[in-house]
């Protein structure tokens, strides 16, 4: 990943709101400040990159 991009794992508190897509995949979740990621259905970590992020002050 390039720096200056914002990452998470799964279980973690997303640290931006926004639009996070997991790396891998072409799906997108929508996470406000705060929410934690969602699990996958492999039970590993995956790493989630903000994409798109929200223009509120969350």
């Amino acid at each position: 990943m390039p720096n200056g991009k914002v990452v998470t794992r799964t279980g973690q508190p997303a640290p931006t709101s926004g639009q996070y897509r997991a790396v891998g995949s072409e799906v997108e979740y929508t996470l406000a400040r705060g929410n934690i990621t969602p699990p996958n259905r492999y039970s590993t970590q995956q790493r989630f990159v903000l994409v798109d992020k929200s223009k509120n002050k969350s």
